[in-house]
């Protein structure tokens, strides 16, 4: 196969779901974190995925994932994305689900598609080294494997989990192909500090590409009665059907990450490749992310967003997120966090940014959902 021919076969899908819960206030349930411009470029995170990947397959040959009460929103930011290439979720089942469910019904459609799975709340400025990797990743895939793009890390990172990269994998076109060892959990400092020393580990950068009937393939192995469901659903999806198909099936579906379902036992049989990535990555994961966005990895500056931002600031620095009218002062503080919006107001510090996931469950837990 010539690297042309895969290329023509391949179509994106962009799951675009998820909440972000450690961007509360900012991000909520009827406005997630891929529907805001977190970047300052006049784009939102969805906008910025769409025009990386429409150079590589064209708009025609984009498919999103999204929850039902985002699809308004969804198609405003996309003008161009197609009907046909609207999958909407009832419920959020996770990434199984969702990229399992699309593969499906591109199979249907065109049975040697090859797919590629890209988050929609990623930021990536290199999109020359972005498409050269997707490029290699496609050529992998169609010799067979299920293929990843990993993220050579620049720092010893505890908020992502790490790929254990293997031997080189000679497949044509494909020069910086290596197999994968195993997927690592997010380690603690000391480790993710041996890791990046070793330079053999990258960042999971949450990316897959593989021939759809492989990854079909590899969920069977995994989670039969998953897999079950899903082509339940992909049976149904283009015929009258889909309504009645959806409602009774979609919410006995498990919850659970692709990660699980298909990288880690396709690592695990020998199946499981990766392209080493370059390029800039960020999962802008919390508001420490997004900081060090802004101010490129000074720590001295003060990151401030909001159209109407009223900040004044004297010897500060941290990002400062202004939702409301009100006037926001800081005064010697360092590596500050404050997200004001109408109804909640977070302070934190970017040390602590993870954290903030908690005050979310606990939120939930007490019933609160007015401010989720």
């Amino acid at each position: 196969m010539t690297t042309q021919d895969s290329l023509d076969r391949f179509y994106s899908i962009i799951p675009a779901g998820g909440i972000g819960s450690r961007l509360w206030p900012l991000s909520r349930a009827d406005a997630p974190k891929f529907l805001h411009d977190l970047t300052g470029s006049g784009s939102t995170l969805l906008r910025g995925t769409w025009d990386r990947l429409a150079p590589l397959n064209g708009e025609q040959r984009i498919m999103v994932v999204t929850g039902r009460a985002h699809r308004a929103a969804v198609e405003k930011q996309l003008p161009a994305l197609l009907d046909h290439n609207v999958v909407l979720e009832s419920e959020p089942k996770d990434s199984t689900a969702a990229i399992g469910l699309a593969a499906a019904i591109l199979r249907r459609r065109e049975p040697d598609v090859i797919i590629g799975s890209f988050a929609a709340d990623h930021v990536i400025a290199d999109t020359r080294g972005f498409g050269r990797a997707v490029r290699e990743a496609i050529v992998v895939a169609d010799a067979g494997y299920i293929t990843t793009i990993g993220i050579t890390p620049t720092e010893p990172a505890i908020g992502f989990g790490y790929i254990h990269v293997g031997g080189a994998l000679p497949v044509e076109g494909a020069p910086s192909a290596r197999m994968v060892e195993s997927f690592v959990e997010k380690p603690d400092l000391e480790t993710a500090e041996q890791y990046v020393a070793g330079g053999d580990y990258l960042w999971n950068g949450g990316m897959f590409i593989s021939r759809a009937d492989r990854l079909l393939e590899q969920l069977g192995e995994t989670s039969p009665a998953l897999l079950a469901g899903i082509e339940e659903l992909a049976e149904a999806w283009d015929t009258p059907r889909r309504g009645a198909v959806v409602d009774a099936v979609w919410p006995s579906l498990e919850k659970i990450a692709i990660d699980y379902t298909v990288a880690e036992p396709a690592a695990a049989s020998g199946r499981l490749a990766v392209i080493p990535g370059d390029f800039d990555w960020d999962d802008v994961g919390d508001f420490a992310s997004i900081a060090k966005l802004h101010s490129g990895g000074r720590k001295s500056d003060l990151a401030i967003l909001g159209e109407n931002a009223r900040v004044l600031a004297d010897a500060s620095s941290g990002i400062v997120v202004a939702g409301s009218d009100r006037l926001i002062s800081l005064i010697g503080v360092n590596d500050i966090i404050v997200v004001d919006t109408p109804d909640a107001l977070l302070v934190t510090t970017t040390a602590n940014a993870q954290r903030v996931k908690s005050v979310v469950d606990a939120l939930k837990l007490s019933g609160r959902s007015d401010v989720l």
